[in-house]
């Protein structure tokens, strides 16, 4: 079916945040027909919240997040001034958004000031998803600035024939697992049997996972990084974690808004960072009380982000299984995670 098709029935009947949404996530109800039977089209697998995985364009995807990404595949168009933050699920999103939101708008917002945004809301909602939204319209700073999980075949031609600036995270895919684990776990409603910890192991490795799988998620960005590094900045989670101040100059200078030589003096980089620290984030009454486009509580999106919690879940033998899976899919690519 033409997805051209689709959308244009489907335009007007776009979700929004509320329970409409959570229905059509949990559920996959509230859907016209025509997406219904493109759905019907694709392969399809067991989903970790949502009942279903379909494979589009090579990778899975919710029902929803594939409404979202053939919305915005033919609605969005990008400018050479928009900044695309790109990860898989649970490689440090959040973090990352905060510290670029803070960042580009240092100017704008001071990061002393006790009404800085980002002291009274979530990251998710001042760097909303392009799955998750409708509305392009341009933010109150010097450009646009939006997230997606999607694989980079699937990025609108817009954002690959434009100047625009895609802030790529990985992260090592037994954190990665294991954090995805804990977070589903979360988000599943209480009537919802909680995935068996082996059973999701499982999906995980055979790719059955949002945007998965996830070794060629990580791959399609890391080629483009080596080709077009002007245009794609790739980072490491473990490497942001370690030397922070390092790579916040890197995001600035590859942002094209360097550091000043006063900034740096005055101490602005730690600053930065300490405002969009893990302790600082987590603590905020926003992220304690506040609420998820799903209803749940914002303390979800915030766990441990430690380096290496996978020690105290996984067994050796799954960790040999992930070994293997990674070494065989970066074979040859240069990429170590």
């Amino acid at each position: 079916m033409d997805t051209s098709t689709v959308l244009k029935e489907n335009s007007s009947n776009r979700s929004t945040p509320g329970n409409g949404l959570v229905q059509m996530f949990l559920e996959e109800n509230g859907f016209i027909q025509s997406f219904k039977n493109f759905l019907s089209s694709l392969p399809k697998t067991k989903g970790w919240s949502s009942p279903h995985l379909y494979n589009y364009q090579g990778f899975w995807l919710t029902a929803l997040h594939l409404q979202g990404t053939l919305f915005f595949q033919n609605h969005f168009q990008s400018q050479d001034s928009d900044i695309l933050l790109v990860t898989s699920p649970k490689c440090g999103t959040i973090w990352l958004k905060a510290m670029v939101y803070t960042l580009i708008n240092r100017m704008q917002h001071s990061v002393l000031s006790q009404q800085h945004p980002l002291l009274t809301t979530n990251p998710h909602v001042l760097v909303p998803f392009l799955e998750l939204i409708n509305n392009y319209a341009q933010q109150d700073s010097p450009c646009r600035l939006y997230s997606t999980h999607s694989s980079y075949v699937s990025l609108p031609e817009s954002v690959k024939n434009t100047n625009c600036k895609i802030i790529y995270m990985c992260r090592n895919p037994m954190d990665v697992f294991v954090s995805l684990w804990h977070y589903i776990n979360k988000l599943r409603s209480q009537e919802s049997q909680i995935i068996p910890f082996e059973e999701a192991f499982h999906m995980f490795c055979n790719g059955f996972t949002l945007a998965g799988p996830f070794w060629d998620h990580v791959l399609s960005y890391w080629e483009k990084s080596c080709e077009m590094p002007l245009k794609v900045l790739f980072l490491r989670y473990e490497q942001v974690k370690e030397q922070p101040l390092l790579h916040l100059t890197r995001l600035a200078e590859f942002l094209n808004c360097p550091f000043s030589i006063e900034e740096e003096e005055t101490g602005l980089l730690d600053q930065i960072i300490k405002l969009c620290s893990f302790d600082n984030l987590s603590n905020l009454e926003v992220n304690i009380t506040g609420k998820t486009l799903f209803g749940n509580d914002n303390t979800i999106f915030f766990r441990k982000g430690e380096v290496g919690d996978w020690k105290n879940h996984l067994t050796d033998e799954m960790v040999d299984r992930l070994n293997q899976i990674t070494e065989h899919k970066f074979k040859g690519s240069g990429l170590k995670l």
